[in-house]
């Protein structure tokens, strides 16, 4: 085992820069994208109103985030690993899920305003955090053993 773990140290080591730039996106996330929701979120925010917003900014702010969380969880595949069908899969996938989730967020915002404040706030949550990364490295894993 220890042997295994010493032949993977570049691997190893890898994956935890990669987990420690995540994590850095999380931690300097009011200095680097534009998110008034941010603070709304913080506190209780069912019975605060919206916050103002710049739509054109905000998009902007939450496309740089997800496709910065994406890029980084699809390295983080491709280390675990090693197939660039499976990026290219994880790729389309991630595409996908923005279209619907930005779609989505801007459609509760626009439509519902304060009414739906929790689902609001869970498309947010997938647009911002890398939660595909959570679901994807046991499914591609699973796949993995199936082949």
């Amino acid at each position: 085992m220890l042997n295994k773990i010493l032949q993977n140290k570049r691997k190893i080591l890898l994956l935890i820069l990669l987990l420690f730039l995540l994590i850095s996106i999380r931690t300097f996330e009011n200095q680097l994208f534009y998110d008034p929701f941010l603070h709304y979120f913080e506190g209780d925010y069912v019975n605060k109103s919206l916050p103002d917003y710049n739509a054109f900014w905000l998009f902007l702010g939450m496309s740089f985030r997800f496709f910065l969380n994406a890029i980084v969880s699809l390295v983080i595949v491709y280390c675990l690993f090693k197939d660039r069908e499976m990026i290219q899969f994880a790729s389309i996938l991630y595409l996908f899920f923005f279209v619907i989730l930005i779609v989505g967020f801007f459609s509760v915002l626009h439509f519902y305003g304060n009414q739906n404040n929790l689902l609001l706030f869970y498309v947010r949550r997938f647009l911002i955090q890398p939660l595909f990364l959570i679901l994807f490295i046991p499914a591609f894993y699973y796949q993995k053993l199936n082949k």
